[in-house]
């Protein structure tokens, strides 16, 4: 008897922490609160991590910058001047002016309303700020 004792416990030993592991792991993604769609349910490894990612283009940045202090309660005046500033220290932004004016403007008009909106604007790229608050207006 001791023997046959021994060998289910020796067997028990070895199938007990798996079983634990496996319904431990099983439980986990079950959750009600898991999000199971299949996106969710693939691992990192499933990326193609060997491509790096592009790097933004300094013009996106600048808008998302500008366009952020503008949310964040920078007059448009004052984005303006910034906007400025950088086509100034970075002449490879000039021929991008005018879009990223543009948006500011769409963004000030959103903020402002189009007459207050109206009233920040500068000559920065020619008059692209105003013709994005025109194009909202």
């Amino acid at each position: 008897m001791t023997h046959t004792a021994r060998r289910i416990g020796r067997s028990l030993a070895l199938v007990l922490p798996v079983v634990l592991v496996l319904s431990g792991t099983l439980a986990v993604t079950m959750v009600p609160w898991a999000d199971n769609t299949p996106s969710q349910i693939l691992t990192a490894s499933a990326e193609d991590v060997s491509v790096p990612a592009k790097p933004r283009a300094a013009q996106d940045v600048l808008r998302e910058k500008l366009l952020s202090e503008l949310r964040q309660g920078e007059t448009p005046g004052d984005v303006l001047t910034h906007l400025q500033r950088e086509v100034d220290r970075r002449p490879s932004l000039a021929e991008h002016c005018v879009g990223i004016a543009r948006a500011l403007g769409r963004a000030a008009v959103d903020a402002y309303g189009p007459t207050k909106a109206q009233s920040f604007a500068r000559p920065v790229c020619d008059t692209s700020y105003a013709t994005g608050v025109a194009s909202m207006g």
